[in-house]
Parts: C-alpha cells; sequence; structure tokens
C-alpha cells in the first residue's frame, strides 16, 4: 500500500527543519525570488532551483556565481552572463511554469568526475517500517541530476562511498544514514499521517558531510 502521498517539497522541508535533531542535516532552502536567489549566490557560490512540485530531475537547474559572472546549468547546457540581470531573464524563460524554491548548492563527492547520491527507501509493512533498499545513483557523464529516469546509473550504497570517498569508513556513513533515517521517519508519521512509503535522497560532500536533499513519499 502506497498510503498518503505529499507533492510539495517545501511542506516536506519545513517539517525536517522543525526538529533540532535533523535541522543540521538540511541545505539552506528558500522560497524561490530574485532578491532570494542573489542573496542565495553570494552566500554560497551554487545553488540548485527546483519546482516545489514535480521529481525525476524534472525543471531542476543549478545556478552559480564566479569569476565569469553569473550562470545556470540546465541538463547538459550551461549558460554564463556578465550580469545577474541578464542571467535572470535568461533562468526565467529556462525554468518550468511551477512554483521553485532555491537550495544550497551541495558539492557531491564524484566517481570520474560524475556525481553521486543515495535514495534509502523504506516501506511501511503493518506497524513496522523496513528498509526496502538502500542505493547509490551515479549521473550520468555531463550532467549534474542523478536521476535514474535522466540516465544515472544504480551502484550499491558501498560501491558508491568506496568509489567517491575512499578514505571515509563505508559502513559508518551508512549507519549514519540509517540512524537519520529512523528519526525522520519518526516525524513525518507524526507530521504527516497515513503515510506508507518514502524515498530519502541523501548527498555525501567532498567532506564527506551527510546532507538530506529531499524526502519522497512516492519513491520509483
Amino acid at each position: 500500500m502506497a498510503g498518503r502521498q505529499l507533492a510539495s517539497k517545501w511542506l516536506k522541508t519545513e517539517a525536517l527543519l522543525s526538529d533540532a535533531r535533523i535541522a543540521g542535516y538540511i541545505p539552506r532552502t528558500m522560497e524561490y525570488s530574485a532578491a532570494g536567489l542573489l542573496k542565495m549566490l553570494k552566500r554560497y557560490g551554487n545553488v540548485v532551483i527546483k519546482p516545489v512540485v514535480g521529481g525525476g530531475g524534472y525543471g531542476v537547474i543549478k545556478v552559480f556565481r564566479d569569476q565569469r559572472g553569473y550562470g545556470f546549468t540546465y541538463m547538459d547546457r550551461t549558460r554564463v552572463y556578465s550580469s545577474f540581470p541578464a542571467m535572470r531573464r535568461s533562468l526565467e524563460r529556462a525554468k518550468v511554469r511551477r512554483k521553485y524554491l532555491i537550495q544550497q548548492g551541495i558539492s557531491l563527492a564524484r566517481i570520474n568526475g560524475r556525481p553521486i547520491d543515495y535514495r534509502v527507501k523504506v516501506v511501511k509493512n503493518g506497524p513496522r517500517w523496513e528498509f526496502r533498499s538502500m542505493v547509490g545513483r551515479l549521473a550520468r557523464p555531463g550532467l549534474f541530476v542523478t536521476n535514474l529516469c535522466k540516465g544515472g546509473t544504480i551502484l550499491s550504497c558501498r560501491q558508491g562511498l568506496r568509489g567517491s570517498l575512499p578514505s571515509v569508513k563505508t559502513s559508518a556513513k551508512k549507519a549514519e544514514m540509517r540512524r537519520l533515517t529512523i528519526t525522520c521517519i519518526e516525524l513525518m508519521e507524526r507530521r504527516f499521517p497515513g503515510i506508507g512509503e518514502l524515498g530519502f535522497d541523501y548527498a555525501v560532500d567532498q567532506a564527506g558531510r551527510i546532507w538530506i536533499l529531499e524526502v519522497n513519499t512516492r519513491p520509483k
């Protein structure tokens, strides 16, 4: 049974931020606005904007600020502009017609230059939640999104961690993801009674720090 579904990324992010045990794992996130985008770019250098409702990497765009100016990457195409207003005009044309949010960019660990993140899927079976899968998703060459429907490659969690961060203790990172997942399940079930399955998207950055990128109630 799939159970209750929640489409809004914003609602789910707000719920996770409400718990002090989880909040430190959430990248800075805000509703999309031009002023907010400029502020986030000045602070972090790069951000990801994504539709509040959507999945599979649909409409997800990486926006950045560097020595060349301001730019964005959508799928495999990058555009760079000398000013923020020029970049934003082009960005508005590239965005899909949905409400967006802005999320602090995370420098994902990589394998042969390809970013990797992790999907942990859990399903409720009677009164208990069960771990169904814990896998790495390696982006297709040339893309920054890791979604399998966009050509990403599935790896075991162990393969992904060993290949991208050979100096990090794989078992410790997997255990941390599992502990975090259990804490998040408790919170999500309290906030949104009736959910029956969850998919957690985790990033592990180049320093080995874990981040929660997203929670899905319809995990593929």
